[in-house]
């Protein structure tokens, strides 16, 4: 079991945990006034409210997550695609350059599956080998001279879509160092310690059935912030962007040669 996993597992149990801890400590701690004879006292309105801010701040972090995460994965698929468009354009260029070209851009799209991936994820920056790698084929396509139009063409081609890759890769780098506003950490983690004293709040007497729901609370709402933290960066933590658009390229190199 790797040491995700077991974060993964740990966290909802630990604040399952905290959330009985608090339940039985407040209610020995809260006034007299606030103890109910029933077992399921009825909500009140500062509980009802704490309940809405949760969800609130959880939902608007989720859907900032996400949307981060999805424009990331976006952008690789547009890096591979301009990868594909110069590995093609390059098919059909004269030698040496047909060969020169083609192993540039198939070691540039290895050197960011094999690479750099790793590198975002573990030290959250790209890779500077692998930029090195995209800088030569761009002073190598930049170096084509030729009289002939078609050769001409496919070098102005080439160039474009090599801009693309340089743009999509830019993206990415962005993407890699991008996380969540710590204020919006501020307002989950708050309006979570205000959630775990909401059975304290309601006035809900300490009996089995109330700490088994407690502790229930407890790991959704720790579960709930392992999955907001695996959302945050999109090329490192817990779910990280896949590299399939990459893989996908260099399965279609193949196919072209």
């Amino acid at each position: 079991m790797d040491s995700l996993l077991i974060l993964q597992i740990l966290v909802p149990v630990a604040v399952g945990v905290v959330a009985v801890i608090v339940f039985v400590v407040g209610d020995r701690l809260r006034p007299e006034s606030w103890r109910q004879d029933e077992e399921e006292a009825p909500g009140t309105l500062v509980v009802d409210l704490i309940n809405t801010l949760f969800m609130a701040v959880a939902a608007f972090v989720v859907v900032i997550c996400w949307q981060q995460y999805d424009n990331a994965h976006n952008h690789t698929i547009s890096e591979s695609k301009a990868l594909i468009d110069v590995y093609w354009t390059a098919h059909s260029l004269p030698e040496p350059e047909h060969q020169q070209i083609q192993k540039l851009v198939h070691d540039y799209t290895e050197q960011v599956v094999e690479v750099e991936w790793p590198e975002m994820d573990n030290e959250g920056r790209m890779s500077q080998s692998t930029q090195d790698t995209l800088d030569t084929l761009r002073d190598t396509v930049m170096a084509i001279q030729s009289t002939d139009d078609n050769v001409t063409d496919l070098r102005a081609s080439a160039i474009a879509a090599l801009e693309a890759v340089s743009q999509a890769r830019h993206d990415r780098s962005m993407d890699a160092d991008l996380g969540m506003p710590g204020f919006l950490y501020t307002a989950l983690w708050f309006t979570t310690i205000l959630l775990l004293f909401t059975a304290v709040l309601s006035g809900v007497a300490v009996s089995k059935r109330s700490l088994l729901m407690t502790a229930l609370l407890g790991i959704v709402v720790g579960a709930a912030i392992v999955a907001i933290y695996g959302l945050d960066r999109p090329f490192s933590g817990g779910n990280i962007v896949p590299k399939d658009a990459f893989t996908s390229a260099l399965s279609r190199f193949q196919h072209i040669t």
